[in-house]
């Protein structure tokens, strides 16, 4: 499976970041073709050092590298990206890759 990780930085309204992030982004994002599994954190995110500058972290789930390049390209990504202007102030780090199962 190929994986698209949107780490979200911690925002300085958390309410208002998790009712657009809910209510308006997820429901984009579900849209794009091909998306196969959608999850998000729940809690606080930790790193090895301890507390990290991460608020959310989404994992989309896509069959193959291609499909998600493929996708990365339609009017539902175009219209979700545009999105993160509404609510991810504080930045969004976003990486896609590959995975084998080992």
């Amino acid at each position: 499976m190929a994986k698209l990780v949107a780490l979200y930085r911690k925002p300085a309204d958390r309410n208002a970041f998790d009712a657009h992030y809910f209510d308006k982004h997820v429901p984009l994002a579900k849209a794009i073709p091909g998306l196969r599994r959608y999850e998000v954190s729940v809690g606080p995110i930790a790193s090895a050092k301890g507390e990290s500058e991460f608020g959310l972290a989404a994992i989309l789930s896509f069959d193959t590298f291609d499909s998600l390049l493929q996708a990365m390209n339609t009017p539902e990504a175009a219209a979700t990206t545009a999105d993160l202007q509404n609510f991810a102030q504080a930045g969004v780090e976003l990486l896609v890759f590959d995975t084998k199962e080992v």
